[in-house]
């Protein structure tokens, strides 16, 4: 990709070059018409006239001169366009690349929480093994992730304590995890290890 790039921008860089050749070719154009025009007018004080064949070969020489760097301009152009479509397009391509490397990043850093957060509640699953005393309590917190009936019912058991907002004693379900809080005492951490 690197690769193509760099030989894109050579070759629009050639293209480019080519377009000021071909600007510089129609002002050099001009200056010979503008040159004949006062050299005309200058013979023409002295009493020399040039002939009409001369004049109508200057003009076709000068007018076909013109269609050629026209069409050349055309073409230059059109090369040019092509390649910036081509380059806009391979930096769409990259600006894509870097949205999904910053996209699983952030999943990477939400997982990374989650499993941080999931430590907190259910113990760091490395120390204990799945046969663990706790295992049937995390498949139990987790099984609505697995099961669109379990979710049901445990959104029911919910529903069921929820009360006004206005009540005196109640308060809306927290929307993720409530984690415990650090110990206060040497006591309730040794209970807690």
């Amino acid at each position: 990709e690197r690769e193509l790039k760099a030989a894109a921008d050579s070759v629009l860089s050639e293209v480019r070059k080519k377009q000021a050749d071909t600007k510089r070719m129609v002002d050099i154009l001009r200056a010979l018409e503008k040159l004949r025009k006062l050299r005309k007018e200058a013979a023409g004080r002295k009493g020399v006239c040039p002939p009409l064949s001369a004049d109508e070969a200057f003009e076709n020489q000068v007018e076909s001169l013109k269609t050629l760097l026209k069409n050349r301009t055309e073409l230059y152009e059109a090369e040019e366009r092509a390649l910036r479509v081509m380059l806009e397009g391979e930096q769409e391509e990259e600006r894509k690349r870097e949205m999904e490397k910053k996209q699983k990043k952030e999943r990477e850093k939400l997982l990374q929480q989650k499993l941080e957060i999931d430590s907190k509640l259910f113990g760091d699953p490395d120390e204990f093994p799945l046969a663990h005393v706790l295992q049937p309590f995390r498949e139990y917190y987790l099984q609505a992730e697995h099961s669109v009936a379990a979710l049901i019912q445990i959104r029911h058991e919910w529903d069921q304590y929820l009360v006004p907002a206005d009540h005196p004693e109640g308060s809306c379900i927290p929307p993720g995890w409530v984690l415990p809080s650090l110990p206060t005492n040497d006591t309730w951490a040794t209970a807690v290890r």
